[in-house]
This record gives structure tokens, C-alpha cells and sequence, in this order.
């Protein structure tokens, strides 16, 4: 009789030990987490769909950022090496504060007591 009690509740124990592991009862389907085998073609265009939807995405968003930067001004990269020259020349350049000033205003032809022009007013 002892031997045919432990042979009973041997099995019951081992299931509520299965059970209580996995959180489902194993003797239901041994292999439930390999079941998408089953339908490995599906898993495999699902899995294709969803990377070429990343790629895509990808994609735009590196056309998006290449747009962008087109948009952008950089002088490095959008003026030609004349122009780096002539942008150090006009560095170098500075105003002075020198006597200079009066010269150029003794020289002028223009006329001091002139009224200030205001675009769009005829005189």
C-alpha cells in the first residue's frame, strides 16, 4: 500500500511543482512556447515586414535630415575657397578713429543742409 500511495501522488506533486514554475500546467502543451514553428513562414514575412518598415523609416529620416541640412548656410561647406579668401580680407579690415574722417568729409560733394531722405516722399 505505501508503494502504490507515493506512486499516486507522485505524478499530482511533479504537475503542482510544473505549474507553479511556468505558471500553466505543462502536461496541457510541453511545447506551447515553440508553437510559433508551427507557423514559421507567417513569423518569418511578419518579421520581414516589420525590418522593412524600419529601413523605410530609416530612410526617411535620413532623407529628412539630408533636406535639412541642404537648407542650412554653411560657409565652410556652400562658398567657394575665393570667398574664405576675401572673408579674411574683410577680417583684417577695421575702423579708425584717425583725422582721416575729417578728410573725407572736406572732399565730399555732398551737401550738409539737404533734407533726409525718407524712401516713398516726394519732395
Amino acid at each position: 500500500m505505501n508503494g502504490s500511495s507515493v506512486a499516486t501522488t507522485s505524478p499530482n506533486v511533479k504537475a503542482k511543482e510544473d505549474q507553479g514554475i511556468n505558471g500553466h500546467d505543462e502536461k496541457e502543451n510541453p511545447f506551447a512556447e515553440y508553437m510559433w514553428m508551427e507557423n514559421e513562414e507567417d513569423f518569418n514575412r511578419q518579421v520581414e515586414e516589420e525590418l522593412q518598415e524600419q529601413d523605410f523609416l530609416d530612410r526617411c529620416f535620413q532623407e529628412m535630415l539630408d533636406e535639412e541640412d541642404q537648407d542650412w548656410f554653411i560657409p565652410s561647406r556652400d562658398l567657394p575657397q575665393a570667398m574664405g579668401q576675401l572673408q579674411q580680407q574683410l577680417n583684417g579690415l577695421s575702423v579708425s578713429d584717425s583725422n582721416d574722417s575729417e578728410d573725407i568729409l572736406s572732399k565730399s560733394n555732398l551737401n550738409p543742409d539737404a533734407k533726409e531722405f525718407i524712401p516713398g516722399v516726394k519732395y
